[in-house]
C-alpha cells in the first residue's frame, strides 16, 4: 500500500462526527429539513437487524426531546443518500414524521462508501458477520492487507483473521449468528467443518443448547474424523494409481493383467511366460 493511500485512510480513523464534518465539508451550524420519502438507504450499510425495542425507546426520546443530532445525507439530484443516522431515521419514521433534520453534502459516493465503512467498524454493537463484511469491504476498497487494517483499527491480526473467516460459513449459519441465536464463540468453532458437519453441529447447538466448550469437543472430533478419512482417501488414490502404472508396464512387455480393489492378477498361460517373469524378478 502506498504512503499517500495509507495517510488517506488514517485521516478517516477518528471521531466519526468530526470526520464526517471534515471529509464531507459539513457546516454543523447549518441543517436542512428534508422529506423522509426522498431519503435512499445507505447501500453500504451492513446492518440487517435492528432491535425494535431499542428503536421504540429512541422514538420516545426524540418525541420528548427532539432530534438532538441530525442525520447526515449526500444529495444526489432530488434524492438524498443516507450516510449516518439510520436508527434516528427509523425512529423518526415510527413517530409518523414526514420530515427530518439533516446535514446535507454533495460529495461523491466513493467518499460515502469510505465513511460508511469506517463508521461501521467503529461501532461497538455490530454483530460478528456485519463486522466481518466491514473488514472485508475496507480491505478491498483501500487495497490493504489484514496487517495494515490491524494497525489502523488497533486490533490484532488474529482477531481480524478469525472474524473474516466467519464469512466462509454457510449462509444459514451466518443468518443465525446475525440473529444472535449462535454466539461468536460458537461460530469460530464451526469454521473449517464441511457443510454437512457444520449443519449437524449448528442444529445440535440450537437444539441441545450446547455451550462453547461442548461445541469445541464435538467439532474437534469431526475435524479429526475428516482428516483421517481424507488421508485414507489419499492413500487409496495413490494405491490405485500405482496399480494402474504397474499394469501398464507389464502390458507393454507382453503380460496380461487385471486388478480389482486390492487384488492384482498376472495371467500366465504357458511356461515361457513364467520363465520370462522369473527373469524379470531376478
Amino acid at each position: 500500500m502506498g504512503l499517500n493511500k495509507d495517510r488517506g485512510l488514517k485521516s478517516l480513523m477518528g471521531n466519526v462526527e468530526e470526520v464526517y464534518t471534515r471529509e464531507l465539508g459539513l457546516d454543523k451550524n447549518q441543517v436542512k429539513l428534508i422529506e423522509i420519502k426522498k431519503i435512499i438507504p445507505n447501500p453500504f450499510q451492513p446492518r440487517k437487524v435492528f432491535d425494535e425495542t431499542a428503536l421504540n425507546e429512541l422514538a420516545n426520546s426524540i418525541k420528548e426531546y427532539g432530534l438532538i443530532q441530525p442525520i447526515i445525507v449526500l444529495q444526489k439530484e432530488d434524492k438524498f443518500i443516507l450516510v449516518a443516522g439510520e436508527r434516528r431515521l427509523r425512529a423518526t419514521q415510527i413517530l409518523g414524521e414526514e420530515n427530518i433534520l439533516a446535514f446535507v453534502s454533495d460529495r461523491d459516493e466513493i467518499k460515502l462508501r469510505e465513511l460508511a465503512l469506517i463508521e461501521n467498524i467503529q461501532r461497538e454493537n455490530l454483530n460478528p458477520i456485519e463486522l466481518a463484511h466491514s473488514y472485508k469491504d475496507l480491505i478491498e476498497v483501500h487495497n490493504i492487507t489484514q496487517e495494515n487494517l490491524a494497525e489502523l483499527i488497533h486490533k490484532s491480526r488474529t482477531q481480524i483473521t478469525n472474524t473474516l473467516r466467519l464469512l466462509n460459513l454457510d449462509n444459514r449459519t451466518q443468518k443465525l449468528i446475525i440473529e444472535g441465536k449462535i454466539s461468536q464463540g460458537h461460530a469460530k468453532v464451526l469454521v473449517g467443518l464441511n457443510e454437512k458437519d457444520e449443519k449437524m453441529l449448528v442444529d445440535s447447538i440450537i437444539g441441545q443448547k450446547l455451550n462453547v466448550r461442548e461445541t469445541e469437543k464435538i467439532a474437534q472430533k469431526l475435524k479429526n474424523k475428516e482428516k483421517i478419512e481424507n488421508n485414507a482417501e489419499k492413500e487409496d488414490t495413490e494405491f490405485e494409481n500405482s496399480m494402474q502404472s504397474l499394469k501398464q508396464i507389464l502390458n507393454k512387455i507382453g503380460f496380461s493383467c487385471t486388478h480389482k480393489k486390492n487384488n492384482f492378477i498376472i495371467h500366465l498361460e504357458n511356461i515361457a511366460e513364467i520363465n520370462k517373469l522369473i527373469k524379470i524378478f531376478n
